[in-house]
Protein backbone atom coordinates (compact mmCIF):
# COMPACT_ATOMS: atom_id res chain seq x y z
CA UNK A 1 0.00 0.00 0.00
CA UNK A 2 1.28 3.33 -0.79
CA UNK A 3 2.74 5.29 2.00
CA UNK A 4 1.75 8.79 0.41
CA UNK A 5 -1.41 10.51 2.05
CA UNK A 6 -4.53 10.75 0.39
CA UNK A 7 -6.21 13.98 -0.04
CA UNK A 8 -8.99 14.55 1.94
CA UNK A 9 -12.31 13.25 0.50
CA UNK A 10 -13.66 16.67 0.33
CA UNK A 11 -11.83 17.35 -2.22
CA UNK A 12 -13.68 14.13 -4.46
CA UNK A 13 -11.10 14.87 -7.45
CA UNK A 14 -8.30 14.68 -6.20
CA UNK A 15 -9.19 11.86 -3.84
CA UNK A 16 -10.49 9.58 -6.64
CA UNK A 17 -7.61 10.11 -8.77
CA UNK A 18 -5.28 9.64 -6.03
CA UNK A 19 -7.05 5.75 -5.22
CA UNK A 20 -6.72 5.80 -9.08
CA UNK A 21 -3.41 6.42 -9.52
CA UNK A 22 -2.98 3.96 -6.51
CA UNK A 23 -4.60 0.87 -8.02
CA UNK A 24 -2.96 1.07 -11.37
CA UNK A 25 0.60 0.65 -9.73
CA UNK A 26 -1.55 -1.62 -7.95
CA UNK A 27 -2.59 -3.21 -10.87
CA UNK A 28 0.18 -4.44 -12.84
CA UNK A 29 1.99 -6.58 -10.08
CA UNK A 30 -1.33 -8.78 -10.56
CA UNK A 31 -1.26 -8.65 -13.88
CA UNK A 32 1.71 -11.00 -13.96
CA UNK A 33 0.70 -12.77 -11.04
CA UNK A 34 0.62 -16.78 -11.57
CA UNK A 35 -2.61 -18.38 -11.58
CA UNK A 36 -1.25 -20.31 -7.72
CA UNK A 37 -0.74 -16.32 -6.49
CA UNK A 38 -4.01 -15.12 -7.19
CA UNK A 39 -6.08 -18.52 -6.08
CA UNK A 40 -3.79 -18.59 -2.90
CA UNK A 41 -4.97 -15.12 -2.29
CA UNK A 42 -8.52 -15.50 -3.19
CA UNK A 43 -8.08 -18.84 -0.55
CA UNK A 44 -7.16 -15.87 1.86
CA UNK A 45 -10.01 -13.57 1.49
CA UNK A 46 -12.47 -16.47 2.03
CA UNK A 47 -10.80 -17.39 5.65
CA UNK A 48 -10.31 -13.97 6.55
CA UNK A 49 -14.44 -12.94 5.35
CA UNK A 50 -15.39 -16.06 7.70
CA UNK A 51 -13.30 -15.04 10.45
CA UNK A 52 -14.46 -11.81 10.23
CA UNK A 53 -18.19 -12.87 10.26
CA UNK A 54 -19.03 -11.03 13.89
CA UNK A 55 -17.67 -8.09 12.82
CA UNK A 56 -19.19 -7.95 9.39
CA UNK A 57 -22.76 -8.70 10.49
CA UNK A 58 -22.81 -6.16 13.04
CA UNK A 59 -21.58 -3.50 10.92
CA UNK A 60 -24.76 -4.32 8.35
CA UNK A 61 -26.67 -4.65 11.66
CA UNK A 62 -26.17 -0.54 11.35
CA UNK A 63 -27.27 -0.27 7.70
CA UNK A 64 -30.22 -2.36 8.42
CA UNK A 65 -31.56 0.20 11.19
CA UNK A 66 -30.89 3.21 8.78
CA UNK A 67 -32.62 1.59 5.85
CA UNK A 68 -35.70 0.06 7.94
CA UNK A 69 -36.24 3.86 9.83
CA UNK A 70 -35.44 5.32 6.32
CA UNK A 71 -38.56 3.16 5.26
CA UNK A 72 -36.55 1.50 2.87
CA UNK A 73 -38.72 -1.01 0.80
CA UNK A 74 -38.80 -4.89 2.03
CA UNK A 75 -37.27 -6.25 -1.00
CA UNK A 76 -34.27 -3.77 -0.98
CA UNK A 77 -33.64 -4.22 2.94
CA UNK A 78 -33.26 -8.26 2.46
CA UNK A 79 -31.03 -7.37 -0.29
CA UNK A 80 -29.52 -5.38 1.41
CA UNK A 81 -29.03 -7.78 4.77
CA UNK A 82 -26.14 -10.18 5.64
CA UNK A 83 -26.28 -13.03 7.88
CA UNK A 84 -23.82 -15.24 9.34
CA UNK A 85 -25.10 -17.97 6.81
CA UNK A 86 -24.90 -15.63 3.69
CA UNK A 87 -21.27 -14.52 4.70
CA UNK A 88 -20.46 -18.07 4.52
CA UNK A 89 -22.32 -18.29 1.04
CA UNK A 90 -20.22 -15.15 -0.02
CA UNK A 91 -16.98 -16.79 1.12
CA UNK A 92 -17.95 -19.89 -0.53
CA UNK A 93 -18.08 -17.55 -3.99
CA UNK A 94 -15.19 -16.26 -3.74
CA UNK A 95 -13.50 -20.20 -3.00
CA UNK A 96 -15.33 -20.76 -6.48
CA UNK A 97 -13.43 -18.29 -8.30
CA UNK A 98 -10.41 -19.88 -7.22
CA UNK A 99 -11.15 -23.19 -8.83
CA UNK A 100 -12.41 -21.90 -11.53
CA UNK A 101 -9.56 -21.50 -14.78
CA UNK A 102 -7.52 -17.86 -14.99
CA UNK A 103 -8.59 -16.18 -17.88
CA UNK A 104 -5.48 -14.20 -18.02
CA UNK A 105 -3.43 -15.63 -21.28
CA UNK A 106 -6.15 -17.98 -22.46
CA UNK A 107 -5.59 -17.96 -26.60
CA UNK A 108 -8.18 -17.03 -28.13
CA UNK A 109 -7.26 -17.76 -31.50
CA UNK A 110 -4.46 -17.52 -33.91
CA UNK A 111 -3.17 -18.62 -37.03
CA UNK A 112 0.31 -18.54 -39.47
CA UNK A 113 -0.09 -16.30 -42.29
CA UNK A 114 0.64 -17.27 -45.83
CA UNK A 115 3.93 -14.36 -45.37
CA UNK A 116 4.90 -16.14 -42.26
CA UNK A 117 3.69 -13.87 -39.66
CA UNK A 118 2.69 -16.07 -36.34
CA UNK A 119 -0.66 -14.43 -35.68
CA UNK A 120 -2.36 -15.06 -31.97
CA UNK A 121 -4.65 -13.65 -29.89
CA UNK A 122 -4.96 -13.65 -26.16
CA UNK A 123 -6.60 -12.38 -22.76
CA UNK A 124 -5.36 -9.85 -21.05
CA UNK A 125 -6.63 -7.61 -17.94
CA UNK A 126 -8.64 -4.82 -18.34
CA UNK A 127 -6.40 -2.82 -16.05
CA UNK A 128 -8.62 -0.33 -13.23
CA UNK A 129 -12.38 -1.90 -12.92
CA UNK A 130 -14.94 1.20 -11.61
CA UNK A 131 -17.86 -0.17 -9.73
CA UNK A 132 -20.79 1.47 -8.62
CA UNK A 133 -23.90 -0.37 -6.89
CA UNK A 134 -26.25 0.18 -4.10
CA UNK A 135 -27.62 -1.55 -1.05
CA UNK A 136 -25.36 -4.83 -2.39
CA UNK A 137 -22.48 -5.63 -0.30
CA UNK A 138 -22.12 -9.44 -1.48
CA UNK A 139 -21.31 -7.15 -4.46
CA UNK A 140 -18.35 -5.66 -2.79
CA UNK A 141 -16.81 -9.05 -2.26
CA UNK A 142 -17.96 -10.68 -5.79
CA UNK A 143 -16.04 -8.09 -7.95
CA UNK A 144 -12.95 -7.90 -5.73
CA UNK A 145 -12.92 -11.92 -5.88
CA UNK A 146 -13.40 -11.60 -9.82
CA UNK A 147 -11.06 -8.30 -10.57
CA UNK A 148 -8.10 -10.26 -8.65
CA UNK A 149 -8.84 -13.36 -10.36
CA UNK A 150 -8.89 -11.32 -13.95
CA UNK A 151 -5.74 -9.64 -13.07
CA UNK A 152 -7.33 -6.04 -12.73
CA UNK A 153 -7.83 -3.50 -9.77
CA UNK A 154 -11.38 -2.21 -8.72
CA UNK A 155 -12.76 0.92 -7.50
CA UNK A 156 -16.11 0.81 -5.46
CA UNK A 157 -18.52 3.29 -4.63
CA UNK A 158 -21.20 1.55 -2.78
CA UNK A 159 -23.41 3.86 -1.90
CA UNK A 160 -24.58 4.97 1.41
CA UNK A 161 -27.45 2.75 2.22
CA UNK A 162 -24.54 0.11 2.73
CA UNK A 163 -21.69 2.24 3.83
CA UNK A 164 -21.09 0.51 7.35
CA UNK A 165 -21.18 -3.16 5.81
CA UNK A 166 -18.62 -2.11 3.19
CA UNK A 167 -16.12 0.00 4.89
CA UNK A 168 -16.24 -3.17 6.95
CA UNK A 169 -15.95 -6.02 4.32
CA UNK A 170 -13.09 -3.32 2.52
CA UNK A 171 -10.99 -3.46 5.39
CA UNK A 172 -11.31 -7.47 5.77
CA UNK A 173 -10.02 -7.90 2.30
CA UNK A 174 -7.12 -5.01 2.15
CA UNK A 175 -6.01 -6.61 5.37
CA UNK A 176 -5.64 -10.30 3.85
CA UNK A 177 -4.36 -8.96 0.57
CA UNK A 178 -1.87 -7.33 2.61
CA UNK A 179 -1.21 -10.46 4.48
CA UNK A 180 -0.63 -12.59 1.39
CA UNK A 181 1.60 -9.98 0.28
CA UNK A 182 -0.14 -8.59 -2.83
CA UNK A 183 -0.67 -4.79 -2.42
CA UNK A 184 -3.89 -3.66 -0.28
CA UNK A 185 -4.58 -1.25 -3.18
CA UNK A 186 -5.87 -3.95 -5.46
CA UNK A 187 -9.45 -3.05 -3.47
CA UNK A 188 -10.33 0.51 -2.42
CA UNK A 189 -13.13 2.28 -1.95
CA UNK A 190 -14.28 5.93 -2.91
CA UNK A 191 -17.07 6.26 -0.62
CA UNK A 192 -15.86 8.44 1.88
CA UNK A 193 -16.12 10.79 -1.54
CA UNK A 194 -19.55 10.13 -1.36
CA UNK A 195 -21.63 11.06 -4.52
CA UNK A 196 -18.99 13.62 -5.61
CA UNK A 197 -16.75 10.51 -5.29
CA UNK A 198 -18.81 8.71 -7.63
CA UNK A 199 -19.04 11.74 -10.12
CA UNK A 200 -15.45 12.40 -10.10
CA UNK A 201 -14.68 8.09 -10.56
CA UNK A 202 -17.49 8.98 -13.88
CA UNK A 203 -14.92 11.47 -15.17
CA UNK A 204 -11.60 9.49 -14.54
CA UNK A 205 -10.79 8.94 -18.01
CA UNK A 206 -7.54 7.19 -18.19
CA UNK A 207 -7.29 6.35 -15.00
CA UNK A 208 -10.04 4.10 -14.81
CA UNK A 209 -10.03 1.58 -17.76
CA UNK A 210 -13.92 0.84 -17.53
CA UNK A 211 -17.21 1.40 -15.19
CA UNK A 212 -19.79 -0.42 -14.58
CA UNK A 213 -23.18 0.60 -12.61
CA UNK A 214 -24.99 -1.85 -10.81
CA UNK A 215 -28.49 -0.66 -9.05
CA UNK A 216 -32.19 0.16 -11.00
CA UNK A 217 -32.68 2.39 -13.61
CA UNK A 218 -32.12 5.36 -12.60
CA UNK A 219 -28.75 4.92 -11.31
CA UNK A 220 -27.86 3.05 -14.72
CA UNK A 221 -29.30 5.45 -16.70
CA UNK A 222 -27.48 8.72 -14.75
CA UNK A 223 -23.67 6.74 -14.80
CA UNK A 224 -24.20 5.82 -18.79
CA UNK A 225 -25.34 9.31 -19.71
CA UNK A 226 -22.85 11.28 -17.31
CA UNK A 227 -19.60 9.24 -17.32
CA UNK A 228 -16.25 9.82 -19.42
CA UNK A 229 -14.97 6.42 -18.80
CA UNK A 230 -16.15 3.47 -21.04
CA UNK A 231 -19.32 1.78 -19.43
CA UNK A 232 -20.23 -1.70 -19.45
CA UNK A 233 -24.14 -1.16 -19.09
CA UNK A 234 -25.61 -3.78 -16.60
CA UNK A 235 -29.71 -3.47 -16.86
CA UNK A 236 -32.71 -3.78 -14.64
CA UNK A 237 -34.85 -6.19 -15.10
CA UNK A 238 -38.56 -6.19 -16.30
CA UNK A 239 -38.55 -9.84 -16.14
CA UNK A 240 -41.43 -12.21 -17.93
CA UNK A 241 -42.37 -15.38 -17.56
CA UNK A 242 -44.98 -17.41 -20.84
CA UNK A 243 -47.16 -20.60 -20.08
CA UNK A 244 -47.83 -21.84 -22.83
CA UNK A 245 -50.60 -24.07 -24.12
CA UNK A 246 -48.45 -26.92 -24.34
CA UNK A 247 -46.49 -26.15 -20.62
CA UNK A 248 -46.57 -28.85 -18.09
CA UNK A 249 -48.69 -26.98 -15.27
CA UNK A 250 -47.54 -28.31 -12.65
CA UNK A 251 -44.23 -27.64 -13.55
CA UNK A 252 -45.27 -23.82 -14.42
CA UNK A 253 -46.80 -22.79 -11.04
CA UNK A 254 -43.58 -23.89 -9.13
CA UNK A 255 -41.50 -21.89 -11.66
CA UNK A 256 -43.92 -19.03 -11.24
CA UNK A 257 -44.13 -19.22 -7.80
CA UNK A 258 -40.35 -19.41 -7.64
CA UNK A 259 -39.34 -16.84 -10.50
CA UNK A 260 -41.58 -14.91 -8.06
CA UNK A 261 -41.05 -15.22 -4.96
CA UNK A 262 -37.55 -16.77 -3.93
CA UNK A 263 -35.93 -13.23 -3.62
CA UNK A 264 -38.33 -10.62 -4.90
CA UNK A 265 -35.38 -7.42 -4.57
CA UNK A 266 -33.54 -8.78 -7.19
CA UNK A 267 -32.91 -8.03 -11.29
CA UNK A 268 -34.05 -11.55 -11.60
CA UNK A 269 -37.54 -11.42 -10.22
CA UNK A 270 -40.33 -12.01 -12.41
CA UNK A 271 -42.75 -9.20 -12.72
CA UNK A 272 -44.75 -9.88 -15.24
CA UNK A 273 -46.96 -13.54 -16.06
CA UNK A 274 -48.04 -13.99 -19.33
CA UNK A 275 -50.78 -16.89 -20.12
CA UNK A 276 -51.79 -18.69 -23.21
CA UNK A 277 -55.98 -18.50 -23.32
CA UNK A 278 -56.23 -21.97 -24.03
CA UNK A 279 -54.58 -22.64 -20.32
CA UNK A 280 -55.95 -19.66 -18.66
CA UNK A 281 -58.95 -21.67 -16.82
CA UNK A 282 -56.52 -24.70 -15.63
CA UNK A 283 -53.79 -22.73 -14.77
CA UNK A 284 -54.45 -19.24 -13.34
CA UNK A 285 -56.44 -20.15 -10.40
CA UNK A 286 -53.78 -22.72 -9.25
CA UNK A 287 -50.97 -20.20 -9.59
CA UNK A 288 -52.72 -17.57 -8.39
CA UNK A 289 -53.48 -19.60 -4.79
CA UNK A 290 -50.34 -20.80 -5.01
CA UNK A 291 -49.03 -16.72 -5.11
CA UNK A 292 -51.50 -15.26 -2.93
CA UNK A 293 -50.37 -18.00 0.11
CA UNK A 294 -46.96 -16.01 0.08
CA UNK A 295 -48.71 -12.81 -0.39
CA UNK A 296 -48.41 -12.00 -3.71
CA UNK A 297 -50.81 -9.08 -4.77
CA UNK A 298 -51.21 -10.04 -8.93
CA UNK A 299 -52.00 -6.69 -11.06
CA UNK A 300 -54.38 -8.27 -13.82
CA UNK A 301 -55.81 -7.59 -17.42
CA UNK A 302 -59.66 -7.99 -18.12
CA UNK A 303 -59.31 -11.72 -18.82
CA UNK A 304 -56.83 -12.75 -16.07
CA UNK A 305 -59.95 -11.32 -13.56
CA UNK A 306 -62.60 -12.74 -15.41
CA UNK A 307 -61.04 -16.11 -14.53
CA UNK A 308 -59.80 -15.27 -11.05
CA UNK A 309 -63.06 -13.27 -9.89
CA UNK A 310 -63.04 -11.05 -6.87
CA UNK A 311 -60.49 -10.88 -4.52
CA UNK A 312 -60.29 -7.86 -2.56
CA UNK A 313 -56.75 -6.87 -2.03
CA UNK A 314 -54.97 -9.62 -4.00
CA UNK A 315 -56.48 -8.95 -7.50
CA UNK A 316 -56.12 -5.64 -9.09
CA UNK A 317 -56.58 -3.83 -12.61
CA UNK A 318 -53.79 -4.18 -14.25
CA UNK A 319 -52.72 -0.54 -16.03
CA UNK A 320 -50.16 0.48 -18.83
CA UNK A 321 -47.26 0.85 -16.19
CA UNK A 322 -47.58 -2.21 -14.43
CA UNK A 323 -46.32 -3.66 -17.75
CA UNK A 324 -43.74 -1.47 -17.26
CA UNK A 325 -42.57 -1.48 -14.08
CA UNK A 326 -39.64 -3.40 -12.20
CA UNK A 327 -41.85 -4.00 -8.73
CA UNK A 328 -38.95 -5.39 -6.73
CA UNK A 329 -41.60 -6.72 -4.28
CA UNK A 330 -44.67 -9.29 -3.94
CA UNK A 331 -46.43 -7.61 -6.87
CA UNK A 332 -46.49 -9.69 -10.35
CA UNK A 333 -48.31 -8.33 -13.98
CA UNK A 334 -50.56 -10.74 -15.25
CA UNK A 335 -52.01 -10.75 -18.47
CA UNK A 336 -53.89 -13.63 -20.67
CA UNK A 337 -52.61 -14.28 -24.61
CA UNK A 338 -53.43 -15.21 -27.76
CA UNK A 339 -50.34 -17.41 -28.57
CA UNK A 340 -46.76 -17.27 -28.54
CA UNK A 341 -46.43 -14.30 -30.97
CA UNK A 342 -48.52 -12.29 -28.97
CA UNK A 343 -46.24 -13.06 -25.62
CA UNK A 344 -43.36 -12.15 -27.57
CA UNK A 345 -44.71 -9.12 -28.74
CA UNK A 346 -45.64 -7.92 -25.37
CA UNK A 347 -42.37 -9.10 -24.52
CA UNK A 348 -40.32 -6.65 -26.95
CA UNK A 349 -42.28 -3.91 -25.85
CA UNK A 350 -42.01 -3.90 -22.22
CA UNK A 351 -38.58 -6.27 -22.24
CA UNK A 352 -36.02 -4.38 -20.63
CA UNK A 353 -33.76 -7.05 -22.29
CA UNK A 354 -32.70 -9.03 -19.15
CA UNK A 355 -34.58 -12.46 -18.98
CA UNK A 356 -37.33 -13.76 -20.17
CA UNK A 357 -38.80 -17.13 -19.30
CA UNK A 358 -41.09 -19.68 -22.26
CA UNK A 359 -43.02 -22.71 -20.31
CA UNK A 360 -43.70 -25.16 -23.01
CA UNK A 361 -43.58 -28.64 -24.16
CA UNK A 362 -44.09 -28.20 -28.02
CA UNK A 363 -40.59 -27.18 -29.85
CA UNK A 364 -41.71 -24.75 -32.01
CA UNK A 365 -42.80 -22.65 -29.50
CA UNK A 366 -39.83 -22.77 -27.80
CA UNK A 367 -37.96 -22.21 -31.05
CA UNK A 368 -40.68 -19.21 -32.24
CA UNK A 369 -40.25 -17.75 -27.94
CA UNK A 370 -36.59 -18.17 -28.07
CA UNK A 371 -36.49 -16.48 -31.41
CA UNK A 372 -39.05 -13.56 -31.32
CA UNK A 373 -37.41 -11.92 -27.71
CA UNK A 374 -34.47 -9.93 -27.85
CA UNK A 375 -32.57 -10.42 -24.55
CA UNK A 376 -29.88 -11.34 -22.68
CA UNK A 377 -30.50 -14.68 -20.94
CA UNK A 378 -33.78 -16.97 -22.24
CA UNK A 379 -34.94 -19.75 -19.75
CA UNK A 380 -36.34 -22.42 -20.99
CA UNK A 381 -38.81 -24.52 -18.36
CA UNK A 382 -36.72 -22.82 -15.79
CA UNK A 383 -37.05 -19.66 -13.18
CA UNK A 384 -35.57 -16.93 -14.11
CA UNK A 385 -33.77 -16.61 -10.86
CA UNK A 386 -31.07 -18.75 -12.47
CA UNK A 387 -29.34 -16.19 -14.33
CA UNK A 388 -26.95 -15.74 -12.10
CA UNK A 389 -23.23 -15.44 -12.71
CA UNK A 390 -23.11 -18.69 -9.75
CA UNK A 391 -25.63 -20.50 -11.12
CA UNK A 392 -24.42 -20.92 -14.16
CA UNK A 393 -21.13 -21.34 -13.28
CA UNK A 394 -18.67 -18.28 -13.44
CA UNK A 395 -18.54 -18.66 -9.34
CA UNK A 396 -19.41 -15.17 -8.78
CA UNK A 397 -20.39 -11.95 -11.32
CA UNK A 398 -20.00 -8.45 -11.69
CA UNK A 399 -23.46 -7.78 -12.97
CA UNK A 400 -25.50 -9.20 -15.75
CA UNK A 401 -24.86 -6.94 -19.26
CA UNK A 402 -28.37 -6.11 -21.05
CA UNK A 403 -26.07 -4.42 -23.99
CA UNK A 404 -24.73 -6.07 -26.81
CA UNK A 405 -21.22 -4.97 -26.69
CA UNK A 406 -18.20 -6.87 -24.87
CA UNK A 407 -20.53 -8.56 -22.80
CA UNK A 408 -23.98 -9.78 -22.39
CA UNK A 409 -25.23 -11.84 -19.74
CA UNK A 410 -23.90 -12.76 -16.23
CA UNK A 411 -20.40 -11.54 -16.83
CA UNK A 412 -17.35 -13.12 -15.01
CA UNK A 413 -13.89 -13.85 -15.25
CA UNK A 414 -13.94 -13.53 -18.96
CA UNK A 415 -15.62 -10.62 -19.07
CA UNK A 416 -13.68 -8.61 -16.88
CA UNK A 417 -10.54 -9.38 -19.84
CA UNK A 418 -10.27 -7.79 -23.58
CA UNK A 419 -7.77 -9.36 -26.46
CA UNK A 420 -4.33 -8.52 -27.24
CA UNK A 421 -2.76 -9.14 -30.36
CA UNK A 422 0.61 -11.18 -30.66
CA UNK A 423 2.28 -10.64 -34.11
CA UNK A 424 5.67 -12.71 -34.42
CA UNK A 425 7.92 -12.26 -37.38
CA UNK A 426 11.13 -13.17 -38.47
CA UNK A 427 12.25 -9.58 -39.48
CA UNK A 428 9.48 -9.05 -41.77
CA UNK A 429 8.87 -5.95 -43.28
CA UNK A 430 5.79 -4.73 -45.26
CA UNK A 431 6.10 -4.37 -49.01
Amino acid sequence: MSTTALPDPSDATAYVEALARRARTAQRSVAVATRDTKDAALHALADALEAATERVVAANAEDLERARAGGMRAGLVDRLALTPERVAAIASAVREVAALPDPVGELVDGQTLPNGLRVRRRRVPLGVVGMIYEARPNVTVDVAALTLKSGNAVLLRGGSAAESSNAALVDVLRSALEGVGLPADLVATIDPAGRAGATALMQARGLVDVLVPRGGAGLINAVVESSAVPVIETGSGNCHVYVDASADLDDAVSIIVNAKTQRVGVCNAAETLLVHEAVAAAFLPRAAGALWERGVTLHADDAARAVLGDKAGRLVAATEDDWATEYGSLDLAVRVVADVDEAAAHVRRYSTGHTEAVLAQDLRVVDAFTAGVDCAVVMVNASTRFTDGGQLGLGAELGISTQKLHARGPMGLTALTTTQWVVEGDGHVRP
